[in-house]
Order: C-alpha cells, then sequence, then structure tokens
C-alpha cells in the first residue's frame, strides 16, 4: 500500500493554486474532463511528489459548503515566520499565528485548513509571539 493524494474541492482553481504555490506547492499534472466537466490538478512540494494535492473543479458547481471533519492538511516547512509572513503579505490570514515557533494555521481560498509545522522549533518571536488567533482553524 502507498499513499497516493488528498483530493479538496475548490471554487477557484487559480485562487487555489496561488495559495498553495505560496507555501511552495507545484502543479504536477493536470487533466481537463469535458464530457464529466470537471478539471483535476494534482500539486506537489518540489522533491515530496509523491504526497499529492488534487484540487478538484466541478466547472457548474456554485459554491461548497464545508464541514469541519475534514480536519486540515498539514505540511512542515523550513522557516514558519518566513512561510506566514509571505502569506500575510499576500492577504492571507494566519488563523492561529506561530506564537511558539512551531506551528501555525490558515486556510485555503476555499476554507481548507492548513496546519504549518516548522522543521524543529524556533525561538518564539515578534509580532508572531503576541499575535491573537483570527477566525476559526
Amino acid at each position: 500500500m502507498r499513499y497516493l493524494h488528498t483530493m479538496i474541492r475548490v471554487s477557484d482553481p487559480d485562487a487555489t493554486i496561488r495559495f498553495f504555490a505560496l507555501l511552495g506547492l507545484r502543479e504536477t499534472r493536470r487533466m481537463e474532463n469535458e464530457k464529466g466537466r470537471y478539471t483535476l490538478i494534482f500539486l506537489a512540494a518540489p522533491g515530496d511528489e509523491q504526497a499529492e494535492v488534487e484540487l478538484t473543479h466541478n466547472w457548474d458547481e456554485s459554491g461548497y459548503t464545508g464541514g469541519r471533519n475534514f480536519g486540515h492538511l498539514a505540511y512542515r516547512v523550513d522557516d514558519i515566520y518566513a512561510t506566514c509572513q509571505r502569506l500575510m503579505d499576500a492577504g492571507i490570514p494566519i488563523n492561529r499565528p506561530p506564537r511558539d515557533g512551531h506551528m501555525a494555521f490558515v486556510r485555503s481560498p476555499d476554507g481548507i485548513s492548513v496546519e504549518l509545522l516548522q522543521d524543529g522549533h524556533l525561538e518564539p518571536a515578534e509580532p508572531w509571539a503576541s499575535m491573537p488567533n483570527t477566525g476559526s482553524w
């Protein structure tokens, strides 16, 4: 047995691809199905192409309502502070800031919760250490 991918449904593929690109993921392949009226877009971190995220865009959908039972996607990052700053600079709210130098949560444009985990631990630093949670994560 081997892990293949995690699928999430998306309303705006371009916005979701931009979001995941800020985390370092790149498109690995894409499949358009004219008859079924959907597009599958696969993303992965360079060097870790076996762990893909599949973005499913159903062309005729009119918005998804999310269920918290999904949980979240999680990625290990080299510098959680730099990653969170890059996301904030792009207008992405940091729902759970990395106050401890180790863990943060953000949401994709479709409301998918994404956990960011520091490779190792960084010392707590401002402005992150005193930043409050926002929204849900």
